[in-house]
C-alpha cells in the first residue's frame, strides 16, 4: 500500500476528525487533511486532489449519500464511507453511487488501514473494468463505422467486402493513418454528399 496517498477526511466533529487524522498518521499516511463542513467538499477536492476521501456519517440519508458521492467524484478517486446506521436501500444507493467502501457501525480506528486498502483495491478494479468496457464500446463503434465505410466503397466502386476493406487498409497505410480514420472520413464525406 502506498504511503504517499493524499487523504481527505470529512468529519464534522473536530475531536473525532483529529482522532481519525492521528490514526491515519499512525498507520503511515502523512498527507491527511480534515474537512469539517461537507458544504466545502467540492472546493476541497478541487484544491487538494486527494487519492481517497473518507467520509464519516452518523445517520446518512439517500440525498446526502448521492450528493457526497457526486461531489467526491467517485470515478476519479476511491471513496470510503463510514456510517453508524443504514438500511438495504441506503447501502444500495451508496454502492450505486460508486462508493468504494461502505462500512456500517461507524469508524473504528483499528480498522482504518484495512478499509482504506480495500477501498483502493476495489476502486482500482472498478476503474479497470470501466476502462475495459469503454474500450469495448469504442471497438464496437469503430467496427460499425468501418462496416458502414466498406458498404460505401462497395457500392461506389462495385467491390466485394474483402476488396473494399483492402482498399481502405491500403489507403490508410499510404496516408500513415488508421483504418478507422479513413472509414470515418468516408462516412463523413458520404453524409455530406447525400
Amino acid at each position: 500500500m502506498r504511503e504517499d496517498l493524499s487523504i481527505l477526511v470529512v468529519e464534522d466533529n473536530p475531536e473525532k476528525a483529529s482522532q481519525i487524522t492521528q490514526a491515519l498518521n499512525a498507520a503511515g499516511w502523512s498527507d491527511v487533511h480534515a474537512l469539517g463542513q461537507t458544504a466545502r467538499l467540492d472546493q476541497a477536492i478541487k484544491s487538494r486532489q486527494p487519492d481517497i476521501v473518507l467520509i464519516d456519517l452518523a445517520n446518512p440519508d439517500r440525498d446526502t449519500l448521492e450528493h457526497l458521492s457526486q461531489v467526491s467524484d467517485t470515478k476519479a478517486r476511491a471513496v470510503a464511507m463510514f456510517v453508524d446506521h443504514t438500511d438495504p436501500d441506503l447501502t444500495q444507493a451508496a454502492l450505486t453511487a460508486g462508493v468504494s467502501a461502505y462500512v456500517v457501525d461507524g469508524l473504528q480506528m483499528n480498522r482504518i488501514r484495512p478499509v482504506i486498502e480495500t477501498a483502493i483495491a476495489r476502486f482500482q478494479i472498478m476503474k479497470q473494468m470501466q476502462s475495459e468496457l469503454d474500450a469495448a464500446k469504442r471497438a464496437l463503434e469503430d467496427r460499425k463505422t468501418i462496416d458502414r465505410a466498406k458498404g460505401i466503397v462497395m457500392r461506389r466502386r462495385g467491390l466485394s467486402e474483402d476488396e473494399a476493406y483492402k482498399l481502405m487498409r491500403k489507403t490508410a497505410m499510404d496516408q500513415g493513418r488508421k483504418v478507422i480514420d479513413v472509414a470515418q472520413a468516408l462516412v463523413t464525406a458520404a453524409d455530406l454528399l447525400s
